[in-house]
């Protein structure tokens, strides 16, 4: 895909584009991208040449879903919602459309700079949320719930998930010899990470920090920490003090009625699955029977989701749908890994890939433990992306 002219490259640019600033355009480009996929294999070179990893875990969770759809009260609501499956096409189109290192590279550095954009806009809009939101459709959706940074997204959690594995991925960008060290580089990360305090989410804090240590034991970069934590004290000098706060201090809070709440949500979670122990109440399908199983201190009678993505997929598809979700990460972070193991000190920017991508995945993972991310679109699209990274880099280390 070296060619700047290409189909490929005027899609995957549009692409990104639609993944910071609009769900129904980087819906489309992905139809444009795997139908340029499907083309290629028409190609006998190159079909050759493809590759798809992770195939078997990514079809038995694909079958799992369906077989617990097939079984559940409502058929055909539940098959519908399962069209999500399509979204792991993002991991496969880009193993084979993204070519090389280079290529890799270029599609990285465009997301972080297009996400660093949309977190400079999130700070505004916090910074001037008004009190009422403003009149005109485009005005209204923006200083609508502006009190949390969401920018184009529907949702400040949605912002703080792309922003969390963004953040992570190209966290070894900052690092000289890692990734094509360029100037701008800090002052971009920097804003991308106070669009993210700015959403006030904390489990995708928390997802980010973790992530953050496991980069800096695989790249053995421990000052980062230190860097991340002076950071921090930066931040909450920028940042209004009052709601961040409280939002820190709540991490920790036992007595926080929105952590009761999620662990209410919890224990109705497995009481589900007690029910429904093989293939779940079906996807999507919690939303219909979570009423009978809501606990009677919760404030909450009805939910769409768990807020824990294990919970959500355990309770919706069962234990042959959980054991294949997890099946999906423990293979992909087994062949990334022995991949990081053998590149060599002279590969920085293949090392600075792959070990990013493996740390936005554990902060992606991490913060799925409050909320259910691998419900939501936008934030799955981005962790498929970034999970092709390795393999992308694994076909050019085998090619050299």
């Amino acid at each position: 895909m070296s060619n700047a002219r290409s189909p490929e490259r005027w899609a995957l640019g549009l692409f990104l584009i639609g993944l910071a600033f609009s769900i129904t355009l980087s819906q489309v480009t992905l139809a444009l991208l795997v139908l340029l996929w499907v083309y290629r294999l028409w190609d006998a070179r190159a079909r050759a040449a493809m590759t798809f990893p992770l195939a078997t875990p990514f079809l038995a969770f694909v079958a799992a879903s369906l077989l617990a759809a097939l079984r559940s009260a409502d058929v055909w609501e539940s098959l519908a919602k399962s069209k999500a499956l399509l979204l792991i096409l993002v991991f496969f189109a880009l193993v084979d459309l993204l070519g090389s290192a280079d290529d890799a590279d270029w599609f990285l550095a465009r997301l972080f700079l297009l996400m660093a954009v949309v977190s400079f806009l999130g700070v505004v809009q916090v910074a001037f949320c008004p009190e009422k939101p403003v009149g005109g459709p485009l005005l209204w959706r923006w200083t609508r719930n502006c009190h949390r940074a969401h920018a184009f997204y529907s949702i400040y959690m949605t912002l703080a998930g792309v922003l969390t594995l963004t953040l992570l991925a190209t966290l070894p960008r900052l690092f000289t010899g890692l990734s094509g060290w360029r100037w701008w580089m800090p002052p971009a990360w920097a804003l991308s990470g106070l669009g993210l305090l700015a959403t006030y989410t904390r489990g995708a804090w928390l997802g980010f920090l973790v992530g953050a240590v496991t980069l800096s034991l695989l790249l053995r970069r421990l000052w980062v920490l230190g860097a991340i934590g002076a950071g921090l004290v930066l931040a909450l000098l920028v940042l209004p003090a009052g709601p961040l706060e409280y939002r820190i201090k709540s991490l920790v809070d036992p007595a926080d009625p929105t952590l009761r709440e999620r662990l209410y949500m919890w224990e109705s979670a497995l009481a589900i699955a007690r029910d429904h122990p093989l293939t779940g109440v079906g996807v999507g399908q919690v939303k219909v029977v979570y009423p009978r199983y809501a606990r009677p201190e919760a404030f909450k009678k009805t939910a769409s989701h768990l807020h824990n993505t294990p919970l959500q997929i355990l309770a919706e598809r069962g234990v042959l749908g959980l054991a294949a979700w997890v099946w999906i990460w423990v293979a992909f972070f087994t062949r990334a890994g022995r991949l990081l193991g053998r590149l060599g000190p002279d590969q920085g920017r293949e090392r600075g890939l792959v070990a990013g991508s493996l740390a936005a995945i554990v902060g992606f993972l991490v913060a799925g433990l409050s909320e259910f991310n691998f419900g939501d679109s936008e934030v799955v699209m981005v962790a498929y992306a970034l999970m092709a990274l390795p393999f992308i880099v694994e076909r050019g280390v085998r090619h050299a």
